[in-house]
């Protein structure tokens, strides 16, 4: 009998028509994944390493993430995006968490691999960084067969890991 009147009394507590966290439409203002300035494992072409690379913000990735392995283990995700509206290709890598947790510093680098020219286009590197996202220069091969390429070395290591996402041709 008390546990009925307890559970009654709940309902009667909780005005109908209660708004609580996680329901409803979004706060007027608030912005999705791609319209934030917030890096992403996805790739957030509006984030501001994004933005200094020159990256389009309409850029979108295509084709699947290809990953960096150490031992067998991802340390990092490539991604190729295109721009329709900038007609550009960049590389995307994102350096995992536990990379960087067992890290000091490493070498990354991305690129634009142009199967039609034989060589990495819009290539950037990053000596002895300690960072997570990582954009390209554009490259102007939305007409070509490509895939993103990205490089990550561990300093200390003669090693350098390297992965890419898969091929998109035109």
């Amino acid at each position: 009998m008390i546990a009925t009147a307890a559970v009654s009394a709940a309902f009667v507590l909780i005005p109908v028509g209660g708004a609580f966290a996680g329901t409803g439409p979004a706060a007027p203002g608030s912005e999705t994944a791609s319209e934030s300035t917030a890096p992403s494992p996805k790739g957030n072409p509006n984030s501001a390493k994004a933005q200094a690379a020159g990256v389009c913000d309409d850029a979108r990735q295509i084709g699947e993430t290809g990953y960096i392995e150490r031992d067998g283990v991802k340390i990092a995700s490539v991604k190729q995006f295109y721009s329709p509206e900038c007609k550009e290709n960049y590389s995307y890598v994102w350096a995992w968490e536990s990379f960087i947790n067992a890290e000091d510093d490493y070498d990354v680098s991305a690129g634009v691999y142009s199967y039609d020219q034989d060589k990495v286009l819009g290539q950037k590197s990053w000596p002895a960084s300690n960072g997570q996202e990582y954009w390209s220069d554009a490259a102007k091969t939305t007409e070509e067969c490509t895939a993103a390429v990205g490089t990550v070395r561990p300093a200390g290591s003669p090693t350098t890991y390297e992965g890419s996402s898969d091929k998109r041709c035109a």
